[in-house]
């Protein structure tokens, strides 16, 4: 290297990378918690030892301390002395509470990238062909719908539909709806179970999402919902819905342009389409202010430009690449004349509510 080191910039630059590391084998001890029911078993128990929390769950106290430790180590849990450990009412709120919290998270930590993935991703840099959903194998498919379903089934029956025009009503008396790309099902189910008197369609074309949804729908004894193994292109060419929804979706479609004009030859003359998309600027400058904006890229490189690009003539738009201004040039160039953009404090997504 013929460049001078400044030292002190040496440091902080590798103590970065360094975090980043600790972030990976953090993310790991999050994972084993969540799975283990370890956050659950700690919630609202006050003080815990090591044995303590063995007695609760079954598990080997040695393997708890080290996992214990790790967790207070990393200011995920509380302790003064390395033997006594408590979950904080906000650490539940973001590691346990997985159906009364918005702010759960531990679903996002639910695995990392397999090593044979990590081999096609990086081979996809050289054939520049991605790995669709399908291929990305079950755990994306689950992975995906517990980081995004806490906010789902607690927001969007009680809050987002009746704040859409004249939907509550439609879905109340009676109406055919679609999820395109519905994933697991997690909107799906909780429109189906909110509005029985409808019947809800989901089209996925990962047969590991239908499957689990399927089963989903099957525990349920629900009857009011069909599914499909298909992509959007595959919509009925004639005005069948009422109320369509894609879910975080768009930006993953190697043909977006294609799914939106097949929407709209679908949705009815009154119907609505709901888009559910990440927030994010055209100007990466702007993007830039978003605390979170490498975790975005490294969402997309992994699963969705790599889902986008998992065609040779994938549009390849990624996490970041359906903003606003692309979402209203691309749907109204497919023929809907109305577009009004909804902030609903989802901290992650924006929703536009669409009408031809």
């Amino acid at each position: 290297m013929d460049q001078l080191l400044d030292e002190d910039r040496l440091k902080r630059f590798s103590g970065t990378v360094w975090g980043y590391k600790q972030g990976e084998m953090v993310s790991l001890l999050i994972q084993i918690g969540d799975r283990l029911g370890l956050y659950k078993a700690m919630q609202d128990a006050g003080p815990l030892t090591a044995a303590g929390l063995a007695d609760k769950t079954g598990l080997k106290e040695r393997w708890l301390l080290e996992w214990l430790r790790g967790q207070a180590a990393a200011r995920l849990l509380d302790s003064n002395d390395g033997e006594h450990f408590e979950l904080s009412a906000e650490g539940a709120a973001v590691l346990s509470d997985e159906q009364g919290s918005l702010a759960f998270a531990a679903g996002a930590f639910s695995g990392g990238t397999p090593p044979d993935t990590v081999d096609k991703i990086i081979a996809a840099f050289s054939t520049g062909i991605g790995l669709s959903y399908e291929e990305l194998g079950p755990n994306a498919a689950h992975r995906t719908e517990r980081m995004l379903g806490p906010w789902t089934r607690q927001e969007f029956v009680p809050n987002i539909i009746p704040a859409l025009a004249g939907v509550e009503d439609k879905l109340k008396n009676g109406a055919t709806a679609a999820d395109v790309g519905c994933g697991g099902g997690v909107a799906l189910i909780a429109m189906a179970c909110a509005y029985p008197d409808s019947t809800f369609h989901g089209y996925d074309p990962s047969a590991h999402a239908i499957t689990r949804c399927q089963q989903k729908v099957d525990e349920l004894g629900l009857e009011n919902v069909v599914l499909h193994i298909a992509g959007g292109e595959s919509l009925p060419t004639t005005p069948t819905y009422d109320f369509l929804i894609t879910f975080d979706c768009i930006h993953d479609m190697t043909h977006p342009a294609e799914v939106i004009a097949s929407i709209r030859k679908a949705v009815k003359p009154e119907g609505t389409w709901l888009i559910k998309d990440i927030r994010s600027h055209p100007d990466f400058k702007e993007n830039l202010r978003n605390p979170f904006l490498a975790m975005f890229y490294g969402f997309s490189v992994s699963a969705c430009m790599s889902s986008a690009l998992s065609a040779p003539d994938g549009a390849g738009l990624g996490t970041l690449g359906f903003n606003p201004a692309v979402a209203r040039e691309m749907v109204n160039a497919a023929g809907f004349n109305r577009f009004t953009e909804h902030d609903f404090n989802d901290p992650s997504n924006l929703y536009y509510e669409v009408q031809p």
